[in-house]
Parts: C-alpha cells; sequence; structure tokens
C-alpha cells in the first residue's frame, strides 16, 4: 500500500530548462524524481505530479507537487530526506500526507503568480535573474486602472502564447494589483485566477508596461479581448521576473 505526499517547493528556475522532465536536460521534475526514488530505494521510480509546469527561468516560491510512496514515513521526516539531496536551488518547505484522491493539478482551486520588473535605467547584475527589466518612463496610475480591465473572467486567446495546447481560453482573474517598491525601483505585480494560458502572465505584463508608458490606451485590454489576435499584444516580458507564488486547493 502507498502512502501519497503532497510537498510545497520554492527553487531558483534560472538554472532549470524549466518544471517538466526533459531528456538530457536538468529539471526541476527530474532533480526531485531522482531524489524520491533514490530514497525509495525500491529500484522502481517515482513519479512526481506537479500543480502546473514552469519554464525555463520561471522561479516557484510555493509549486505543489504530489506523489506515491512505497511506505509511510512521517512528514517531517520525508521533508529532511528530500532536502538533503536537493541542490542549493530548490527547496522543499512543507510535506504532508494527503489522501489517495488529493492531485496537485487537478484539484487546484486558483493560483497566485508574482512578476517583479526592474526599472532601472541599466540592467543591474544582481537583478539579471529575478526581475524582468524597463528602463522606460511609467505612469502606474495608468496601470493601476487598466488592471481593473483584468479582473473578471475574459477570453485571453490574445495573452497565449503559441505553444499551448488548451484551446478554451477563457480563465477567470479574481485579482490583478500593482505596487511601485522604491527601495528597489521595482514594480511587482501580483495576479491570482482560476487558471492561466502558456506565457498569460508574462504577455499580461508586457501589455500593462506598454499602457504604463502611453504605448497604449488604458482601456486596450478591452479591444485586446474582443480582437483574440496574440500578434496585436506583441510582448512577452521575460521568463526571469516571474514566481509561482501560491496554489491552493
Amino acid at each position: 500500500m502507498t502512502t501519497r505526499y503532497k510537498l510545497t517547493i520554492a527553487y531558483d528556475g534560472t538554472k532549470f530548462h524549466g518544471f517538466q522532465k526533459q531528456k538530457d536536460l536538468r529539471t526541476v521534475e527530474g532533480v526531485l524524481e531522482k531524489a524520491i526514488t533514490k530514497i525509495a530505494a525500491t529500484g522502481e521510480e517515482i513519479k512526481v505530479f506537479a500543480s502546473g509546469r514552469t519554464d525555463a527561468g520561471v522561479h516557484a516560491l510555493g509549486q505543489v507537487v504530489h506523489f506515491d510512496y512505497p511506505r509511510e514515513l512521517d512528514p517531517e521526516s520525508m521533508l529532511r530526506a528530500i532536502n538533503t539531496l536537493m541542490p542549493l536551488d530548490v527547496l522543499v518547505k512543507k510535506s504532508e500526507i494527503v489522501d489517495s484522491d488529493f492531485h496537485a493539478r487537478f484539484n487546484v482551486k486558483k493560483k497566485t503568480y508574482m512578476y517583479r520588473v526592474d526599472l532601472g535605467h541599466y540592467t543591474d547584475p544582481f537583478k539579471r535573474f529575478y526581475t524582468g527589466h524597463y528602463p522606460y518612463p511609467i505612469d502606474v496610475e495608468k496601470i493601476k486602472i487598466a488592471l481593473q480591465d483584468v479582473v473578471g473572467e475574459h477570453d485571453f486567446t490574445s495573452f497565449a502564447a503559441a505553444g499551448g495546447v488548451i484551446d478554451y481560453k477563457v480563465r477567470t482573474i479574481y485579482s490583478a494589483t500593482v505596487e511601485y517598491n522604491k527601495e528597489n525601483n521595482e514594480l511587482v505585480f501580483e495576479f491570482t485566477g482560476n487558471g492561466f494560458l502558456y506565457n498569460m502572465v508574462r504577455i499580461l505584463v508586457a501589455t500593462l508596461l506598454e499602457i504604463g508608458n502611453g504605448r497604449r490606451d488604458v482601456h486596450d485590454f478591452l479591444r485586446l479581448y474582443e480582437v483574440k489576435d496574440r500578434q496585436q499584444a506583441r510582448g512577452t516580458a521575460q521568463a526571469s521576473g516571474l514566481y509561482l507564488k501560491q496554489v491552493f486547493y
């Protein structure tokens, strides 16, 4: 009889080729599965299931995964055992035993993503892997007005990258905020929704930055929802500024 574990993990995505396992490439899923399989010591690979994928260079503060383990180990011992085998850019923050019908992906109710934008004129060498960069004038009040048009249920076809495989592109955004961090000279965006399309948050941020810079009308989101044309949204913010902050069940 197996025991199902739920892990909450954080990782620095800089040196990973995304979350999903890929042949001959370093991925978060690959690192986790290798460690858990080694701990189990049964000779059979243990498969990890995540709340969703993150791309190369994208970070996580609260990614959630589950896996089935061949015996029962108390959660704290499991946490210690896995963290002992983790590289320095991955940390298991929490370990729990859950019911066998829990699924890290299919039971998700909502997610929160954070995006950090450095507004410095030049690229800061100590931020380049952890923020996007936008060295142009920004009107934060315009962005806050535009964010009101992001909240609610919308067809986000214009904000989905071509590589996505999901046809139904209607999603509900429960909250969308931006704050200016004066000390770090950064904009910090947060989006909470019932689901997000491929590259959706990065495209939303790129569009919002253009609105803040005066390159787009403050209510251009309303037009972009109607045209359903990815080409008209244009830009995609850098992967380095994106963080999967929290997953809700």
